[in-house]
C-alpha cells in the first residue's frame, strides 16, 4: 500500500517514558514523572466524586455539539457559544485548523522549537513550513516571523507560554503581530499553559478574538485542570471562522466522560487556583536553586522550566531515571545541553534538586 509521500519522511510523535516502563527497566518501586507537564496535584475532587454519574449511558454516542461544556465555557468567557470548537485535546484543534486552512501551495509560519504538532499536521496537508529560530532566552523572533509571511501564508502560530521554553509573549509584541499581520492570515494563539501565567502579564486574547476576525485562541483541560488522561481542549474564534472549521472536525470527537469532567473541572475554580499557586511557589524555589548552583534557565510562565546544563540533556535524563525521576531531555526537543522539567510537589522538587546537585557539583 502506498501512503502519502510526506509520511515516509516523517516520524510519529514519540512520548516520554511511562512510569511502568521505567519501574521495570530500573527495578524501582517509586517513579515521579516530570516529563509531560501534567498537573502533579491531580484533578478536582468534584470530578472525582461526581463523574461516576456520567457512565450510566455509555451505549449512546456523545453529544457532538458538546452542549453542556459549550454553554459553561461561553458563560465563563462571555462569548457566544458558536465561537467555540472542541477537540480531543487542543492537539486535535491544531489538526482541524491545518485540515481546514492548509494545502499544497500554501505555507505556515512558526517558531522553532515550539509545539511540534503545528509542523507535523501542516506537512501532512502538503503545506510549506517556515520555521524561525527562537531568540536568546527562548522568545519568538516576531520581526523575522512577520517578514517571513507572504501572500501564500495561511497560518501564523504563536505559542504563549511557549513549549518547550515556557516564555510568555508580552502584550506589546502580540499587539504588533495583530496590527502588522495581513487580515487573511490566521493568527493562532496557543495558550495551553495560560492558567499558569502571571495574571498581570496575560494577554487579553479572548478580547482580541472579539475585535479581530483572524485570531484563534487555543486552550485545554489537560494541564492546569489535570484532565490530560481524558483529552479535551477547545478553540475560541469569530463565529464565521469556527463555522468554516467545523466540516474538518470529526462528528463525535470528544467523549461523554471528557465533556462532563470538563464541566465539573471548570466549575471548581478553587482547585485550579490552589494548584496553580502551589506550582508557582515550587517553580520559584527551583529557579532559585538553579541560580544557587550556577545553571541557567529560561524565564518560564508555565508549569515547567527549561534548564540549561554544562552536560548533555541525555546524560542528565539518564542519571535522573536511575533515581526514579522522568524528565524530558532537551536533545529530543532541539535544545542540546538542557532538560525540560515539569514542576512537581514540594517534596518531589526538593528530592530532584538534590540529585541534580549531586550530578553537577
Amino acid at each position: 500500500m502506498k501512503t502519502k509521500t510526506v509520511l515516509t519522511k516523517m516520524n510519529p510523535y514519540k512520548p516520554g517514558k511511562q512510569i511502568e516502563e521505567v519501574k521495570k527497566e530500573y527495578n524501582l518501586e517509586r517513579i515521579v514523572k516530570l516529563a509531560s507537564n501534567e498537573n502533579p496535584f491531580g484533578f478536582s475532587g468534584e470530578v472525582r466524586s461526581k463523574l461516576p454519574e456520567a457512565i450510566d449511558q455509555l451505549e449512546y454516542y456523545p453529544d457532538g455539539y458538546a452542549r453542556e461544556i459549550r454553554e459553561e465555557l461561553a458563560s465563563f468567557y462571555d462569548v457566544d457559544e458558536k465561537q467555540l470548537i472542541f477537540g480531543n485535546g487542543s492537539d486535535e484543534v491544531v489538526q482541524i485548523l491545518c485540515r481546514a486552512f492548509l494545502e499544497e501551495g500554501s505555507n505556515t509560519v512558526m517558531a522553532t522549537p515550539t509545539f511540534p504538532q503545528y509542523k507535523h499536521n501542516a506537512l501532512i496537508e502538503g503545506a510549506e513550513v517556515r520555521e524561525v529560530p527562537l531568540t536568546q532566552g527562548g522568545h519568538h523572533d516576531i520581526e523575522t516571523m512577520l517578514q517571513t509571511v507572504d501572500e501564500k501564508t495561511r497560518i501564523l502560530w504563536l505559542c504563549s507560554p511557549n513549549n518547550p521554553t515556557g516564555v510568555l509573549m508580552d502584550k506589546k509584541t502580540i499587539d504588533r503581530v495583530i496590527e502588522v499581520c495581513p487580515d487573511d492570515v490566521l493568527i493562532v494563539m496557543d495558550e495551553a499553559y495560560y492558567e499558569y501565567a502571571d495574571e498581570s502579564r496575560r494577554y487579553p486574547s479572548v478580547e482580541a478574538v472579539q475585535n479581530h476576525k483572524n485570531v484563534v485562541v487555543l486552550r485545554t483541560f489537560s494541564k492546569a485542570y489535570g484532565l490530560a488522561g481524558l483529552r479535551i481542549g477547545y478553540g475560541i474564534a469569530d463565529e464565521a471562522l469556527i463555522s468554516a472549521m467545523e466540516p474538518a472536525r470529526e462528528p463525535f470527537n470528544t467523549s461523554v466522560i471528557a465533556q462532563k469532567a470538563a464541566v465539573l473541572a471548570l466549575q471548581d475554580q478553587s482547585f485550579l487556583h490552589r494548584t496553580v499557586e502551589e506550582t508557582k511557589k515550587n517553580k520559584q524555589d527551583f529557579m532559585e536553586f538553579c541560580e544557587e548552583i550556577g545553571i541557567g534557565y529560561d524565564q518560564s510562565e508555565a508549569n515547567f522550566v527549561l534548564v540549561h546544563l554544562p552536560i548533555s540533556g541525555d546524560d542528565m535524563f539518564e542519571f535522573l531515571l536511575t533515581k526514579g525521576f522522568i524528565v524530558r531531555s532537551g536533545e529530543a526537543l532541539g535544545l542540546p545541553n538542557s532538560i525540560r522539567l515539569t514542576i512537581g510537589s514540594e517534596e518531589d522538587m526538593n528530592e530532584i534538586k538534590e540529585y541534580m546537585r549531586e550530578k553537577l557539583t
